[in-house]
């Protein structure tokens, strides 16, 4: 492992692509490999929540890269509140955030062990050596991050577009040999539109978590005000372009009495293709996966480093190697994801994971409400278009955190409220160095 050094102005690794595929890359997970099954009861009708979990999405990275203009700084999320708000709004932005990302990272993990006993059928039945696989991923991913910010970028580049080949391909099967009668009807389970528009935009919101990610590794980012803003819409118009049109591929070349019912959309999708086609969707599922963990990783190494320039975390933090990755940092949100993946393959702590996977979903969108809000401050008076862009995109936050249910809510607001001791011993700190400077 390199050698650790001060943090200084690091060299910029990351270009427009670095930047987008992070984007796509995180939001692209496994997801998308089931939600054709998920929203089929909901027919024709169900294309109402992708409508507006896109159109909110849009708004968001539009504040995103609004904000993202006015700042070199990596943090993201983090940044923009603590510039807008203080230092203790910004902390407990970035410590659920952070939270969110070390616990995300065992899930991923495990979602990979899923689609790999397709290969392995034996997996199935060895837990232990689901774990060891799991946690083999995690820190094989670990390394490349450790390795540098280059090669963490170079990986990502690699995996986002190996991860959309398979889709795009169904994308492609769909449109030329998709079938208009094996579309569902229009609202088969003949509840009210607004009944199904919401019912269905909860459902489709999460694909859309981790569209700020390109926004985080700012000083990392070459022409960061003109990069960013860039990735950040592209990526997610990309994302919602490539969700939208691969379940309506998926729609109409599976029956829709044979989707509600079907555990592997895709794979029934291409099996048009060929006796070949249901792997291939199996190793999309896998890259697609350990596509979006490469991403989790390198982004968990960049939240406490934000924290520790700011001199609210321990200086060490924000040491980079000679690669320019934060090496502590990743170290940490490792260490933790992997005792969070242990735990939960130990059985009696299962309940412990669940739990704090609850709390953690809330903390990914509370970021996206404070942003929206920072920036309303910005521009309520002096540019009302974006101020309106804002509120819209605040009430779209709102009803995203509001749809995740009220126990998360409480969870989510007991996580960050664990923070707080944490802030107090920063800021002694702080003060102390400051004293002494």
């Amino acid at each position: 492992m390199s050698h650790a050094t001060d943090e200084v102005t690091p060299p910029r690794r990351i270009g427009f692509w670095g930047a987008w595929s992070l984007t796509v890359g995180v939001m692209i997970g496994s997801g998308i490999f089931l939600l054709p099954s998920v929203m089929a009861p909901y027919g024709l009708m169900g294309f109402s929540g992708w409508i507006l979990t896109a159109a909110g999405s849009i708004l968001l990275a539009l504040v995103m890269s609004r904000l993202a203009l006015r700042t070199t700084r990596s943090g993201g999320p983090y940044v923009y509140a603590r510039e807008a708000f203080g230092d203790l709004p910004g902390f407990l932005v970035i410590w659920g955030y952070w939270a969110s990302y070390w616990i995300a990272i065992p899930t991923v993990a495990i979602a990979f062990v899923g689609y790999l006993v397709v290969f392995f059928p034996e997996l199935s039945q060895a837990p232990m050596a689901q774990a060891g696989v799991a946690l083999g991923l995690i820190w094989l991913l670990g390394l490349v991050s450790l390795r540098g910010v280059r090669e963490a970028s170079l990986v990502q580049i690699a995996m986002t577009v190996l991860k959309l080949l398979p889709i795009l391909a169904i994308i492609g099967f769909g449109a030329v040999a998709g079938r208009v009668e094996n579309l569902p009807e229009l609202n088969p389970s003949g509840t009210p539109f607004i009944s199904v528009l919401a019912t269905t935009a909860l459902l489709t919101m999460w694909a859309f978590s981790g569209l700020e990610c390109a926004t985080i590794p700012a000083g990392d980012v070459r022409d960061p005000q003109r990069t960013i803003p860039r990735a950040t819409m592209a990526g997610t118009i990309t994302v919602a372009i490539v969700y939208i049109a691969s379940t309506a591929a998926v729609m109409m070349l599976v029956p829709a009495a044979d989707l509600a019912d079907s555990t592997s959309p895709f794979a029934d999708a291409a099996a048009g293709l060929g006796p070949w086609a249901p792997k291939m969707i199996a190793v999309g599922a896998l890259i697609s996966t350990a596509g979006c963990l490469n991403g989790l990783i390198f982004i968990a190494g960049q939240l406490p480093m934000a924290v520790a320039i700011d001199k609210l975390a321990p200086k060490a933090f924000a040491k980079r190697n000679s690669g320019g990755a934060p090496q502590l940092s990743l170290l940490v949100s490792l260490i933790l994801g992997s005792a969070l993946l242990l735990a939960n393959f130990s059985g009696s702590l299962i309940d412990t994971f669940e739990f704090l996977l609850m709390m953690s979903t809330v903390t990914v969108l509370a970021p996206l409400l404070v942003s929206a809000l920072a920036e309303l401050r910005h521009s309520w008076a002096s540019a009302r278009s974006w101020a309106i862009i804002a509120i819209l995109a605040t009430l779209y936050a709102a009803f995203a955190i509001y749809g995740s249910g009220l126990d998360v809510m409480f969870w989510g607001m007991v996580l960050l409220l664990a923070g707080l001791p944490v802030y107090v011993l920063g800021r002694q700190r702080k003060a102390a160095t400051d004293t002494l400077g």
